[in-house]
């Protein structure tokens, strides 16, 4: 399931980045040609912002996002798995936080109008608590897959883990 999620998540952000380049390459074209679109900047930040949460979602689904590990990744995996798990834990409540308050404020933006484009503003502020959904769904995954491991080969939250080769080097073993 977690695949079909990546190959889903990977076609609509694709397609959203396509969408911004090409809005934003015409309105200029349009605007050369002195016909702005006074619309276009407005639907590409909306495009950005859904694009940069599905991004976002992706690169955790990857443990790939950015993270300051410089006096972390100096604990060894069977140690470093009970500090990961509990900043997971950490994260998780913040997300699940900006969720529901990103919903309160879909709420009050209904009415809004953004800019120039006569959408809703609730569409861009919908991004945030969707995002932080599905941010948090993500981890969520990670933690409970990161707490089964966690008595034999740790499987650590925030280090990217690409082959089951490198998560045995990473906890100091070898396959025999």
């Amino acid at each position: 399931m977690s695949s079909q999620i990546m190959r889903v998540e990977s076609v609509v952000a694709r397609v959203l980045l396509a969408a911004m380049v090409g809005l934003v390459f015409t309105a200029g074209v349009m605007r050369w040609f002195g016909y702005p679109l006074v619309w276009s900047m407005d639907v590409a930040q909306l495009l950005f912002v859904w694009a940069s949460f599905i991004g976002a979602d992706m690169a955790m689904r990857r443990r790939g996002l950015i993270a300051v590990d410089l006096f972390v990744r100096w604990i060894p995996p069977r140690y470093r798995i009970f500090l990961d798990i509990a900043t997971g834990l950490v994260i998780l409540a913040f997300l699940l936080t900006l969720s529901y308050l990103g919903y309160k404020l879909v709420m009050l933006n209904l009415e809004r109008q953004f800019g120039d484009s006569g959408i809703s503003y609730a569409y861009v502020t919908a991004a945030v608590p969707i995002g932080c959904l599905l941010l948090a769904i993500t981890l969520a995954g990670q933690l409970l897959e990161a707490l089964r491991s966690a008595t034999s080969r740790p499987i650590l939250v925030f280090t990217p883990i690409r082959t089951k080769e490198e998560a045995l080097a990473a906890v100091g073993e070898s396959e025999l």
